[in-house]
């Protein structure tokens, strides 16, 4: 058995993530005054939503409660999802990044930021933005020359969705100033 409590926690929290389908992807437990706050850190290759981390939060209280891992001090119990700026450190993270915009630093010195087309066990296909005008580049890059990486917050992405409702519709004027959707 492991001799760190966090280590304690993993073992305790990461079935019950496992058994909804969910990596566990952080255990951390800070100080908050006469209390601490456990914070997990749970997803999916689809994501989680809130009523997943409620159902773990409940299932992971009652489990903290009966092994009494924690002890005798209090303690507030948050689960939650990655935030958008978590750094993409696993395999699934970058799988999970698949169509994203992403930043990466290299180990060369260099950075790079590009969208991620395919993930294999080496590293990544990634299509580098044109500048300028011109068109995007495909670049090959290995995991290990990778030193650092995080997904890139696009507020306008226009989405395949996006581009396909572009070429298969038009929007027309008629004589009363209304807009009307045509088949192309």
């Amino acid at each position: 058995m492991s001799t760190t409590q966090i280590d304690r926690l993993r073992e305790l929290l990461e079935p019950l993530a496992g058994e909804r389908g969910m990596d566990l992807e952080e255990v951390r437990l800070t100080p908050a005054g006469k209390r601490r706050v456990l914070r997990v850190v749970v997803d999916t290759d689809e994501g989680v939503g809130l009523e997943a981390c409620a159902e773990l939060s409940r299932a992971a209280s009652a489990a903290l409660d009966a092994a009494d891992v924690l002890g005798p001090t209090p303690y507030v119990l948050e689960v939650s999802s990655p935030g958008a700026d978590r750094p993409l450190t696993e395999h699934r993270h970058y799988r999970r990044a698949i169509g994203r915009l992403i930043k990466a630093k290299l180990h060369d010195g260099g950075e790079l930021t590009a969208r991620v087309i395919g993930v294999d066990e080496s590293g990544l296909d990634l299509e580098v933005p044109g500048v300028k005008g011109r068109r995007p580049t495909a670049r090959r890059v290995g995991f290990d020359e990778i030193a650092s990486a995080r997904v890139e917050i696009e507020f306008s992405r226009k989405t395949d969705a996006d581009t396909d409702s572009d070429t298969d519709t038009d929007t027309a004027t008629d004589t009363d100033g209304d807009e009307s959707q045509k088949e192309a």
